[in-house]
């Protein structure tokens, strides 16, 4: 994955989600009467203006691309013509400045739609949940799964993927359900029932490793111990080693398959390795080859970067791809919207509460990284990404902080209460702790995002 893509993919997917989060907010002032001054993408210096419309809205594109406003005529922010008053945001009723303000996230929620609806018409493809290995004395050992299994039902819920899979089972974990009912069927279509304990996960276990933590893995076909990509500047490309050459013995140990390679060269970070491999019909002994040292859950790995060669009719067996009627999409993407949103809801609180760890939080370093990745996989991966971060997005704005949407609308409904608004020192004060909290935000997001470069 190159910077330019990452870097093209997150400016892409915040230019998006801003620019529908604020076309929200345009839309509903205008049909409100209320006139736009200037629709800005990103703050800071202007790379683009220009002024278009009856009321020379003001559209421009600014160099920092991380959000974006609507500046309406307001009498608290300069001096307004006596025939443009009606005009003014602050002189429209509560009902109409909270229609405007709650514009902005619900055009998030509607774009997450459309986007999943995309998605079900156009196919979500996915890999089937079939357990490999499974981790000795874990939930999962202790609940009877077994490797070769397919999991089928978690709870009430049917699952056809592995992204269904940790979905379902991190809502229960939140939970710490201690007797969860999962469904699985085994290689020679016997059914099980078997009850999973989630009440032992401490707050620091949701994060990338999450069946990790519980005992779970993918299944992985046996390849073939035969090379099918080499990592440019990685350990492997610098001893020597091409795409074609098939691994037969890492000091003087035999290995048949890629499991086992990758297992010899993740216990030897910073050793030397004598390869012996075949080379186009030619025997090579004493190959010499260093593993990289990396970190894994604070934990020294090897990697030296290579990828097995991909027998695709193994991995055909592994996949699924869903689609549906476009009618039948849409009701799937706005429960789908519905369900990430509640997720999403219950984690924060979960976080504020002390039951997930606030490690989990993400900043932009992060967010560009998935979005580059998802970039990398494909379109349809891609428009996942920019659904979830819709979402996000919009839940993000309704939160009850002063600065942010939500604190505006929390505002309006205090006013509808009391029959006016707030004293403006109230506000003035609730403006300057919002900041203060969105900021201490920033920095803790960022400080999550350089841990995680750092632990690479």
């Amino acid at each position: 994955m190159t910077l330019f893509t990452t870097i093209l993919a997150f400016v892409v997917a915040l230019g998006l989600l801003i620019t529908f989060h604020e076309f929200g907010h345009y839309l509903v002032a205008r049909w409100s009467g209320v006139k736009v001054l200037r629709f800005s993408v990103g703050f800071g210096k202007p790379l683009f203006r220009r002024r278009l419309g009856t009321d020379q809205t003001e559209w421009v594109v600014a160099a920092i691309p991380l959000g974006g406003y609507v500046k309406m005529l307001d009498e608290r922010e300069g001096k307004v013509s006596p025939h443009e008053l009606p005009r003014a945001f602050n002189r429209q009723t509560v009902s109409r400045r909270f229609a405007i303000v709650a514009a902005g996230p619900i055009a998030n929620f509607l774009l997450a739609i459309l986007l999943y609806w995309l998605l079900f018409v156009l196919g979500v493809g996915g890999v089937k949940p079939v357990l490999g290995e499974i981790a000795p004395s874990t939930p999962a050992a202790s609940a009877g799964f077994n490797e070769g299994q397919t999991i089928t039902r978690i709870g009430d819920r049917s699952v056809t993927t592995w992204q269904d899979v940790r979905l379902a089972l991190l809502a229960h974990a939140v939970d710490r359900t201690p007797d969860l009912d999962v469904e699985t069927v085994a290689e020679n279509g016997v059914i099980h029932q078997l009850k999973l304990d989630l009440s032992s996960l401490e707050a620091d276990d949701f994060d990338a490793d999450f069946l990790g933590k519980i005992g779970l893995s993918y299944y992985q076909p046996a390849f073939s111990s035969i090379i099918g990509q080499v990592m440019a500047g990685g350990a492997a490309e610098r001893a020597g080693l091409q795409v074609g050459d098939e691994i037969l013995a890492i000091d003087g140990q035999e290995v048949l398959y890629w499991q086992e390679v990758v297992g010899i060269i993740r216990a030897s970070p910073g050793h030397l390795l004598n390869l012996e491999i075949m080379r186009n019909g030619q025997l090579i002994v004493d190959l010499p080859l260093t593993p990289e040292i990396a970190l894994e859950d604070k934990i020294e790995i090897g990697k030296v970067g290579i990828a097995p060669k991909i027998e695709h009719e193994m991995l055909e067996n592994l996949l699924v791809k869903i689609s549906y009627p476009p009618v039948t999409a849409l009701s799937k993407a706005a429960a789908k919207t519905w369900e990430m949103t509640y997720f999403t809801l219950r984690m924060l609180g979960k976080m504020v509460m002390g039951d997930v760890s606030l490690k989990n939080v993400s900043g932009p370093i992060t967010i560009a990284d998935y979005a580059g990745q998802s970039a990398q996989m494909g379109f349809v991966a891609y428009l996942g990404f920019l659904a979830l971060i819709s979402v996000s997005l919009g839940v993000l704005n309704l939160l009850p902080i002063p600065v942010l949407d939500g604190g505006h609308l929390m505002y309006y409904l205090i006013e509808m209460i009391r029959g006016k608004p707030l004293p403006e020192k109230v506000m003035e004060i609730g403006h300057q702790i919002g900041m203060l909290l969105l900021i201490t935000l920033m920095i803790f997001a960022l400080h999550n995002d350089l841990l995680r470069l750092i632990a690479r």
